[in-house]
């Protein structure tokens, strides 16, 4: 591992081994033949034990955005509940909005999960054909019980799609156990590769609807890559770069387990949590975003004392020699965010703790 590996500490992009990003620099293949289908296969199959699942993992060369608005135009015909935490969560919302679905948002303050009461209520108020669900919102730290709320939806008859982007691969999500409808995330957050690519995972009831779903559009439609998934293949040339790369991350994946994995990521915010109470014994007035059952082992949103600018303090860790990020959206000045994802582990994490505190 080189000197660098250790001072990137923004919610995604994170930093990649520099062995991984070694494994990008391949030769060229035809991605319609055997050598390109073997790959696939060991890709799918890594991320198999990632996302929990025994379904195919349709691999796509995009932003994890279009896998939300792949997951919105072959949805069931009829109207969405947004549930909106922050501004990615807001985003999927707007994404359903501009696919001319009627949508319903259910807002709660940022740094906050929806209450299941509030949420059965509004389900029972009309039929909705899908429901968005933000299972780590990285604008705030914040993370919703996915299950229960996949749960909720079933019960009303609407399918559950989920934005695991800052989630996958560092917090458990059980895709199969829980009954997921479509759960993605991107190439960039946990899994601790370069940005380019986005996974997903569909319910076979999901896909079985989306068939009769129309204006799906082309290069979006999720039920092709369910058709070339079933012979390791994607409908679009892919980028085989990061698929390398993938290849090789995901072994590393696989060997480490993910059950160890997800406990490796809630060690480094159990130390961010003991963090924050010694910084707030010392004066320094800071505090944790969400409430400490609801907190995110990918990212901490760290609250500054009035009057203090997220810019000048990120400012200030760089010049020591660390990365870390301002606030998103309405909060970019109000809080930091940390990100402690991928491949970073508590000793990483404790040099970068140390120079935010001495910045502060």
């Amino acid at each position: 591992m080189s000197d660098h590996f250790g001072t990137f500490f923004v919610p995604g992009p994170t930093e990649v081994r520099p062995e991984i990003l070694q494994a990008m620099v391949q030769p060229m293949m035809a991605h319609r033949g055997p050598a390109y289908e073997a790959l696939h296969r060991r890709v799918v199959q890594g991320l198999q034990h990632v996302f929990r699942t025994t379904r195919p993992v349709y691999l796509m060369t995009a932003s994890a955005t279009a896998l939300m608005e792949a997951g919105i135009r072959c949805a069931p015909l009829g109207p969405v509940l947004a549930l909106v935490n922050g501004a990615f969560s807001e985003r999927f919302a707007r994404v359903a909005q501009s696919c001319d679905r009627r949508t319903r948002v259910l807002t709660v303050p940022w740094g906050e999960t929806h209450p299941l009461d509030l949420v059965e209520q509004v389900l029972g108020d009309e039929p909705f054909a899908a429901m968005t669900v933000m299972h780590s919102e990285t604008s705030t730290g914040a993370v919703s019980d996915v299950r229960a709320l996949t749960a909720l939806a079933h019960r009303y008859g609407a399918m559950a799609l989920v934005d695991s982007v800052s989630g996958i691969g560092g917090i458990p999500l059980e895709t199969d156990a829980w009954g997921v409808d479509l759960v993605f995330t991107g190439s960039q957050k946990a899994l601790a590769l370069p940005p380019g690519m986005a996974f997903g995972v569909a319910s076979a009831s999901y896909i079985l609807q989306a068939q009769a779903t129309p204006a799906r559009g082309r290069y979006l439609d999720l039920v092709e890559y369910e058709q070339f998934a079933a012979r390791d293949q994607v409908p679009h040339t892919p980028a085989l770069p990061i698929l390398h790369a993938a290849d090789a991350q995901l072994a590393r994946i696989v060997d480490e387990g993910i059950a160890l994995r997800w406990s490796r990521h809630a060690a480094m915010l159990a130390l961010c949590e003991r963090w924050v109470d010694a910084c707030v014994a010392a004066g320094l007035g800071i505090s944790m975003l969400p409430r400490a059952d609801e907190r995110s082992a990918t990212v901490s949103a760290i609250m500054l004392p009035e009057g203090r600018r997220a810019s000048a303090v990120v400012a200030r860790v760089a010049e020591r020699g660390f990365i870390v990020a301002p606030g998103y959206g309405q909060m970019r000045e109000s809080m930091i965010r940390i990100g402690h994802m991928g491949d970073h582990t508590v000793e990483t994490l404790s040099g970068c703790l140390d120079a935010v505190r001495r910045s502060l």
